[in-house]
């Protein structure tokens, strides 16, 4: 049997911190999913999915993730079966979380300026717009596709070769 999900949505609110008895961090949050409803029409329906994650996933989401964040949720699915208080038999489905991830940046702090996008330019424009780069923290590595490195221009790319010696003789 196989049992694997992967869903990539929005929180619909904060997550909510838990603890066990035992001190095993817990943390339970909810996630907005879109899917298609009616292909001719492009009509869209929204499904709420919970989640459930443990220790440093619980963690990361705790500190991390906010309200409206784009997150990417991997995991397995579990249904719980309980009795209400009322005697009625309760059925719950969630995702029960092995990775967790923030696709989006969070929103800057109250006050901060977010950053300014980088003008688009058209396929036929002679001119190119290099966006500035991140500048990595101390003992962090810088990844280019990030813009903390220099790319090859397309013109340099096409003479490259990533298996010729680097050393020059």
């Amino acid at each position: 049997m196989y049992n694997r999900v992967i869903l990539i949505g929005r929180l619909v609110r904060d997550p909510e911190y838990r603890s066990t008895p035992e001190g095993v961090t817990l943390a339970r949050m909810t996630i907005a999913v879109d899917r298609m409803r009616n292909r001719e029409t492009g009509e869209r329906q929204t499904d709420f999915i919970d989640l459930v994650a443990w220790r440093q996933q619980a963690e990361f989401a705790i500190n991390y993730l906010k309200k409206g964040r784009l997150i990417m949720a991997e995991g397995r699915l579990q249904v719980r079966d309980w009795l209400s208080p009322q005697g009625d038999r309760r059925r719950a489905y969630e995702v029960v979380v092995d990775r967790l991830a923030g696709l989006d940046r969070p929103r800057e702090a109250a006050g901060v300026p977010e950053e300014e996008p980088v003008p688009a330019v058209s396929a036929g424009s002679p001119t190119k717009t290099a966006a500035p780069p991140v500048q990595a923290a101390p003992g962090e590595v810088s990844d280019p596709f990030l813009g903390g490195e220099e790319l090859l221009e397309e013109e340099e790319f096409e003479d490259y070769d990533p298996f010729a010696d680097t050393d020059e003789e």
